[in-house]
């Protein structure tokens, strides 16, 4: 009986954290983080291709064994990806559901939503369905194959980003989902830092600064590929 009444008295408190703004915007904070490690991490992979496809090739196996022998084949990359699965949905969640109550807050929205609407908010907002839309179309092509440009070839990356950079949409959807992810980071990194309790007078100028770093590096190593297959440095 008492440890059902303190497994209620949790799972009460969670509702209440969750249903409260602030509960919203701190799990869209964490799960934020939780994507930015990964998008440093996969940004220096990527930069691999450029030592060639046996150095490349090789990462994406050992991605694939990491762990072993403890860990079966693909078993931590398939931890990774339910991790991270988990952080998009949570965040999408909480960012679509703040919007949502942040609209309903304001009955007079249609006739000062330009003059309300800040630069930042327009930019998360857009630039958060840009990149809902790119992760699809970047599993579909360079995990899956499905709607690769070329002959996919499992177990070949490096030829097979080789193929999708080979095009012109490859390159335009890629570059702008990466400068959509640029402008996300800058803001999303400092706003992260408020809601979790970082920012203050003093540290607001470092912050800002530390998510500008971030921002131009994550821009400049990810574009870095295509541009690499473009000018025939990578081929």
């Amino acid at each position: 009986m008492a440890l059902a009444t303190r497994t209620d008295r949790r799972s009460s408190l969670a509702r209440t954290v969750w249903n409260s703004s602030v509960g919203k915007k701190t799990v869209m904070a964490v799960s934020g983080l939780i994507m930015l490690l990964y998008l440093v991490v996969h940004m220096i992979g990527n930069l691999k291709i450029f030592f060639g496809p046996d150095e490349f090739n090789h990462y994406a196996h050992w991605l694939r064994t990491v762990g072993e022998p403890f860990m079966h084949y693909e078993w931590t990359l398939w931890a990774i990806r339910v991790v991270l699965v988990a952080a998009v949905v949570a965040h999408a969640v909480s960012a679509y559901q703040l919007s949502r109550r942040d609209l309903r807050a304001r009955p007079d929205r249609y006739v000062h939503r330009r003059a309300r609407a800040t630069y930042a908010t327009r930019t998360m907002r857009w630039g958060g369905v840009i990149l809902g839309l790119f992760l699809v179309w970047h599993l579909l092509d360079l995990t899956t194959g499905t709607v690769h440009s070329g002959g996919f070839q499992e177990g070949h990356p490096y030829q097979n980003v080789v193929d999708t950079f080979s095009t012109w949409y490859g390159n335009a959807v890629y570059i702008v989902a990466v400068l959509a992810l640029g402008l996300h980071v800058r803001h999303g990194f400092w706003s992260a830092a408020q809601t979790l309790g970082a920012g203050s007078r003093t540290r607001d100028r470092a912050l800002k600064a530390v998510a500008d770093v971030l921002a131009l590096l994550l821009t400049v190593g990810f574009i870095a590929v295509p541009v690499g297959v473009m000018t025939e440095v990578v081929s």
